[in-house]
């Protein structure tokens, strides 16, 4: 099968040319880091690269929580018109196999249950609980604690920020792209995605990357809140794989399906810090109580619907993973 994988010099995308390489595959990197015409938003370029190809895998993004909404365009212009100039030309080709880098930050908060009134859904955090230290959200009916869980692909979506929001927009498009051509369209909802070649020292890239960089550096790394938040960090070639076999996979067309994407290990980011410090021999983490109101406090996969429906289950352990992830370069050192 030959594949366009956009993105694919970046983080995850270099990951997935691999893995589709290792089983066979020919991939075909569009990525503007090698050629700034190389633009998803570009009618014509797209519609080169797409002479002979099979199927695409979409992993083109400008990823993070967005600064507010100051920088809304630019989230929009690169992940919603990107996608939509991406689905107009597979639609014109007549390429029916799609592939979507979604991401968990669709669900807003995870899972919650209440002993009173089982599971319930609380709303945004606000700063005045968050100044004073009040991470954990609460029961919206009776303001009692509430129990974090895993959270399914059927759970209602609510982007709490303005990444979130170019992500569930990129899903609906590419439904909207499946009903109206027969196509066959997955959405990956990668959970905290971390390895090799994570961007060095940038926000976007995500925590793990942070506290890396910050271990490279000789300092200590800085967990915001109390570092009880709850994750489900998944390795990278995990996420390649969960890409191949998706694209592999005989579906029906005309919908798009979604999958969660997680090693269903969840850890707390304070967990993870200083299983990373520990591997790398760096200090300790610093548990600081900042907070970013866009952040969620608890959000981890129930992955369970990937292992039945196409048989992907992560391979790589978070002991593992972390030493591998504390020798391992990162894009820009």
């Amino acid at each position: 099968m030959r594949v366009l994988v956009t993105g694919g010099a970046g983080f995850i995308g270099s990951h997935v040319v691999e893995a589709l390489t290792g089983r066979g595959h020919e991939a075909v990197v569009f990525d503007v880091r090698e050629d700034a015409a190389c633009d998803v938003r570009e009618r014509e370029a797209v519609e080169r690269a797409l002479a002979g190809v099979d199927a695409v895998c979409h992993q083109a993004a400008m990823v993070g929580l967005g600064n507010g909404v100051a920088d809304a365009a630019e989230y929009v212009s690169r992940n919603d018109l990107g996608t939509a100039v991406l689905l107009a030309a597979m639609a014109g080709a007549g390429v029916r196999r799609l592939v979507l880098a979604g991401s968990m930050v669709v669900y807003g908060e995870g899972r919650y249950e209440c002993v009173r009134h089982g599971v319930v859904r609380p709303g945004p955090r606000e700063v005045a609980d968050l100044e004073a230290g009040r991470y954990e959200p609460l029961c919206p009916l009776c303001g009692a604690e509430v129990t974090p869980g895993l959270v399914g692909e059927d759970a209602p979506l609510d982007p709490r920020n303005v990444y979130a929001a170019t992500k569930v927009a990129q899903e609906h498009l590419a439904a909207a792209w499946a009903r109206t051509t027969g196509g066959s369209a997955v959405s990956l909802r990668y959970h905290n995605v971390y390895g090799p070649r994570m961007p060095r020292d940038t926000p976007y890239a995500g925590v793990a990357s942070l506290f890396r960089s910050a271990l490279a550096r000789g300092e200590a790394p800085r967990v915001f809140e109390d570092g009880g938040q709850r994750r489900d960090f998944v390795h990278v070639r995990d996420v390649a794989e969960a890409n191949a076999v998706a694209l592999e996979a005989e579906r029906a067309g005309g919908t798009l399906t979604a999958y969660n994407v997680g090693s269903g290990q969840p850890h707390t980011v304070g967990e993870m810090a200083r299983a990373l410090a520990a591997a790398y021999g760096g200090p300790e983490p610093v548990v600081t109580g900042e907070y970013r109101l866009g952040d969620v406090r608890h959000v981890t996969a129930d992955s369970s619907r990937l292992r039945a429906e196409l048989g992907w289950k992560a391979q790589v352990g978070f002991e593992e993973g972390m030493r591998e992830f504390a020798a391992a370069p990162l894009r820009g050192e």
